[in-house]
């Protein structure tokens, strides 16, 4: 099989996946768009009621930072297997996480856990850009030396971090085991 007949199948696979998971979305009754009834391309604040109903805001790094922690993983724990596979599998998991996600038991964990106080779970379509940022971070971390890999993820968990106080290494601290004090200072910003 070609290397362009692999890629079309990958490619079709993952299209495929990204709308069972959009179906999914939408019959469990997150909105397609935002609520507010506009598309906009960069929503920059952290408690914007914008945030996480468009295209990108600054949580869209962290789906980059998961497509290159995906690669890495797959690299280490199924290198043999074909690149395009692993992006799969890395799309599945992306995928489940963005349903599993917008599930009311995950947003009010959010809501009371992280630095996302309003949060009220993603726009079907902010869901789509979040796993495409995935596949990017994924795409990046295969045709990037590692150095360069590495140094995107630190710059893509710092930035925020001192922009918004918040990044997925917090975000996931925060979800598993609260901290008052990370809470505090987070809540300062």
């Amino acid at each position: 099989m070609s290397a362009i007949s692999r890629n079309q199948r990958t490619a079709t696979a993952a299209m495929a996946l990204m709308a069972i998971a959009a179906a999914a979305l939408l019959a469990m009754g997150r909105h397609a768009i935002c609520t507010c009834g506009t598309v906009e391309l960069w929503v920059g604040g952290r408690d914007s009621p914008k945030t996480s109903q468009m295209l990108a805001d600054w949580y869209s790094a962290s789906h980059i930072v998961h497509g290159l922690l995906f690669y890495a993983a797959l690299w280490l724990l199924a290198r043999r297997m074909p690149v395009q596979w692993r992006l799969l599998a890395a799309l599945i998991v992306e995928t489940a996480w963005e349903i599993v996600e917008n599930t009311p038991m995950v947003i009010d964990r959010y809501r009371h856990a992280t630095a996302a106080l309003g949060y009220s779970g993603d726009s079907v379509i902010n869901s789509m850009s979040d796993i495409t940022m995935m596949l990017i971070g994924f795409l990046l971390a295969h045709k990037l030396p590692l150095w360069a890999s590495v140094a995107l993820l630190i710059v893509l968990e710092l930035v925020p971090l001192a922009v918004i106080r918040d990044n997925l290494t917090l975000n996931v601290w925060m979800l598993l085991a609260p901290n008052p004090a990370i809470a505090a200072w987070q809540a300062a910003g």
